[in-house]
Order: C-alpha cells, then structure tokens, then sequence
C-alpha cells in the first residue's frame, strides 16, 4: 500500500525538493501539489490525502491556519524556513517539523516517523540514505549545464545578478541567478548563509570572528543581520 501524499508550498523550488524526495521512495505517491492553503483545501474536501508536506508562510492562509481549519486532518510533516513556528506545529499534533533546506536523510527520518506511529513494517533501510551520500545539484554555465557536488564547495558569492561557485580546487563557476535559488537547492546540511551575499561550507571554515569567517585565504564578512544566527551556530562548536 502507498502512502498517498499531498505537498503545500508557495515556493516551486522547495515543491521541486519534496517532490523529488518522494518520487525516491517506492511506498511514497504523490497524490497532488499546492501552491497556497485555499487549492490544499480544495483538494482535501475531494481526495484522500494520508501525509502532507505543508510549508507554513504562505500568502492568504498559513499552513498553521490551513491546520486549525480541517476536522480530521491527514497527517502532517511541516517543511518551512522559521524555526520559531515549531511550538506551535507540535501543538497542532504535527508529525516532524522540516527547517529548510532539507536533506534527503532528514526527509527519510521524518517519513519513518509515520511509518513507526502507523506500524507499518516497511521502514527505509539504510540504502536509501546512502544514494544522497555524494549529493550534488546541476548548475547553468556557459549554456550548459554543469554538475556540482556540494562537497566540492567551499563558499558562493552574489555579485548584483551573478552567483558564482567556489571549489575546494580553486576554480569557480559563475551563473546568471540569485544566491537564495541556489541556497534552496542546497539541501544538505552544512551551509550556512552568512550574508546577503554569502553562503559559506560550515566545514571549509578555518577560523573566525565575530566579523568574519576564514576560508583558505579569503576572509569573508558575517553581516549584522545573520551575526547573531551565525555566532550561535559557530559557538555551539566551539570550546
């Protein structure tokens, strides 16, 4: 039996993401795809949904509200950006609580968690984390399209309507697009944005500051709006 799934999210790219994520997994069907609360519930009044992924800022109804609003609602696994929301989704009776971006391996955690509370018997195995090991993303360059392991990576920079791509080998790949395109195709853990302008490989870090991170030779800047994000998350591992 599969388990029949319905992804609400505004953003195409974090639909792409979840969509690709379940088209992975045999006992996963997509059942349908949402890009509001309003056509999610359209959709629940008229097809047997079990599981849905639900983003919670959306335009008109947020996916708190969408929730507060269903009599019997299907099971739900949040995928959203604000870690602040999570009280509140747990309180709804939320399965799992997704921060994006979302990593393969968390995805199959939290889709295990469904099968463990309906004691299903066909748990993922561990073969199934294992084909996101060396993940990578595809990339436009020079009017092709490049593919990047996000281990290669050490930090990417936007300059106005340019992202280029810094590699642990010292080249570069630049392409016409916006670092926050390219920060939800990174769904992996283990970058962090820094600022506007910058998103670093947490395990390319040499050193840092309250100002800057170090990365081989370049320094780059930690801006005052992701300082105290970013401190926090350097100063947890530090000693």
């Amino acid at each position: 039996m599969k388990i029949k799934c319905l992804i609400v999210d505004d953003e195409e790219l974090a639909i792409d993401i979840i969509d690709d994520y379940i088209k992975r997994l045999e006992f996963l069907e997509i059942k349908g795809k949402c890009k509001n609360a309003i056509e999610a519930l359209n959709m629940l009044n008229s097809t047997k949904i079990d599981l849905i992924f639900l983003d919670i800022q959306m335009p008109g109804l947020t996916g708190l509200q969408l929730m507060k609003n269903i009599a019997n609602p299907p099971q739900v696994i949040f995928t959203t950006a604000y870690s602040e929301f999570a009280l509140e989704g747990f309180e709804l009776e939320a399965l799992d609580y997704l921060i994006k971006p979302i990593s393969f391996e968390r995805f199959i955690k939290a889709v295990n968690r469904y099968f463990k509370l309906n004691n299903f018997n066909n748990l993922i195995i561990n073969e199934k984390i294992e084909e996101s090991s060396n993940p990578f993303i595809f990339v436009k360059s020079d009017k092709k399209m490049l593919k990047v392991f996000l281990s290669t990576i050490t930090h990417i920079e936007s300059i106005r309507n340019y992202v280029t791509i810094y590699l642990n080998d010292d080249s570069q790949i630049k392409t016409h697009n916006t670092i926050s395109n390219i920060e939800q195709k990174l769904t992996e853990p283990g970058f962090l944005r820094i600022h506007r302008s910058y998103i670093v490989s947490t395990d390319k870090i040499e050193s840092y500051t309250t100002g800057s991170v170090q990365i081989g030779r370049e320094f780059i800047p930690i801006s005052r709006n992701y300082r105290a994000k970013v401190l926090a998350f350097l100063e947890g591992l530090s000693i």
